[in-house]
């Protein structure tokens, strides 16, 4: 029987701030980062287990030693008995008293969780021969259930409501997972929206974006109302009427605030306005939906949890719920909110982008089409064009559609020439002279031995 042996962790960096990829009104300098985990066993022919938080640079000092700080309620338990039971190990890490003290359930302590959960989902599609999105999918409304922790949501959904949402969706499931194979889900777009961006780069890629295929761009505004009427302006002249045009905030302003930014954004006609104030602040969402209506109000990539998720959708405060795959404890919290969102009848239009997190969320979104909402209208999953090549299975997008994975695991797998290289400090992406980079060595941690460097 294979036993876990180790939890190692990495500190990967991007250097996106030098292009000022990722910027917006709150985050103006991103190094899209991740706080990589990889869970190794003792089965030398045995895939590993990969996962990640994603953070923005400097979070990586302190999410990484919040990964670690897991080691003990990992190291040493049976493979067998973590990828049968993935429900009762992700209520495990989320019960570690003295580490749940540090939030409870939020914060880096909370994403850290999420990390090593999702590398164990990784690790067990991967010994079932599946991707996640299909492994999930598959399972019997009742083995969807006992994978959730529903401790404190019931004044909002039960047990026996989530059974009757998902039972309500058994009947055309084979049919719809051939649809998802053959057609893929919707896409939208965030590259051509930066903030850091000149006009003329955001109308020459809104341009593009379209021509991709894509039906809606979302572009970053908060940082001056003049300069966000004349980019939406541009933006909407270089897509057309037709196409959609989300504008995100980013959490830049307070509700008066908000309210008056967005009636001057209004004259755009936007799909949805995201993240207009605090990711916290569930009565400021309310108020302001209520007061730029029909103008939709959208939030959820910060989201800490679903105790938050549930209040948004009781207190009425979104048109659109986000969720984000390396921000809650992992696939199991998500399953939660994308139940959730299915009772309130909200639609759920994932976050992605930064590294990795288009990977990881497409197998989310899918499973709410296939096992759960059994619909994609109103529905589309974030497309950032960064760091995809990192990846050994990464997202493929045609047509403005993301294509269905096929190979097993989570998608969360880097190469280990990117390991290696982003790597910070040392690996040559970081280095004054990338040449004095030792393309044997990984700092701290060995390369997953069955991989070939690439």
């Amino acid at each position: 029987m294979a036993h876990l042996t180790a939890l190692d962790t990495l500190d990967v960096r991007f250097p996106t701030s030098s292009e000022l990829d990722g910027s917006d009104a709150m985050n103006p300098d991103p190094d899209y980062s991740a706080a990589y985990v990889i869970l190794r066993t003792d089965d030398p022919t045995g895939p590993e287990g990969h996962g990640f938080a994603f953070t923005i640079g400097r979070g990586n000092d302190v999410q990484r030693v919040a990964i670690q700080s897991l080691e003990h309620l990992v190291v040493g338990r049976s493979v067998a008995e973590i990828t049968g039971n993935l429900g009762g190990f992700a209520r495990s890490l989320s019960a570690d008293s003295q580490l749940r003290w540090l939030g409870p359930e939020k914060g880096v302590m909370h994403m850290a969780v999420g990390a090593v959960i999702n590398a164990a989902w990784d690790l067990a599609a991967k010994l079932a021969g599946k991707p996640v999105w299909q492994l999930v999918a598959e399972m019997t409304p009742a083995q969807i259930v006992d994978l959730l922790d529903f401790r404190y949501l019931t004044d909002a959904l039960t047990r026996d409501e989530a059974l009757e949402i998902l039972r309500r969706a058994e009947p055309g499931k084979q049919q719809r997972a051939a649809h998802l194979l053959d057609a893929g889900y919707p896409a939208y777009t965030t590259s051509p929206g930066w903030l850091g961006y000149s006009d003329d780069k955001l109308a020459r890629l809104a341009r593009q974006a379209v021509a991709d295929g894509f039906g809606t761009i979302k572009i970053k505004v908060g940082r001056d109302m003049t300069e966000d009427v004349r980019r939406v302006k541009v933006a909407r002249e270089a897509i057309g009427p037709d196409i959609g045009l989300a504008v995100d905030a980013n959490q830049r302003w307070d509700v008066d605030a908000a309210v008056d930014w967005i009636s001057q954004l209004a004259q755009a006609n936007p799909a949805w306005v995201e993240e207009p104030t605090s990711p916290d602040d569930i009565l400021g969402h309310a108020e302001i939906r209520r007061r730029v209506a029909p103008v939709r109000i959208s939030t959820g990539e910060h989201g800490q949890n679903r105790i938050l998720f549930k209040q948004l959708l009781q207190a009425g405060a979104v048109d659109i719920l986000q969720i984000d795959a390396a921000r809650v404890a992992g696939v199991n919290e998500n399953l939660a909110i994308l139940l959730l969102a299915a009772k309130f009848g909200v639609p759920v239009v994932p976050h992605a982008g930064g590294v990795g997190l288009c990977e990881l969320v497409q197998h989310l979104a899918m499973i709410d089409y296939v096992a759960i909402s059994g619909t994609m209208q109103d529905r589309a999953i974030e497309f950032v064009d960064h760091l995809h090549e990192h990846f050994r299975h990464p997202v493929r997008v045609r047509g403005g559609r993301y294509l269905a994975p096929r190979a097993p695991g989570f998608s969360a797998e880097m190469l280990p020439a990117s390991l290696r290289d982003y790597t910070y400090p040392t690996g040559a992406a970081w280095r004054a002279d990338p040449a004095d980079a030792d393309p044997n060595s990984t700092p701290g941690v060995a390369l997953p031995q069955q991989q070939e460097i690439l």
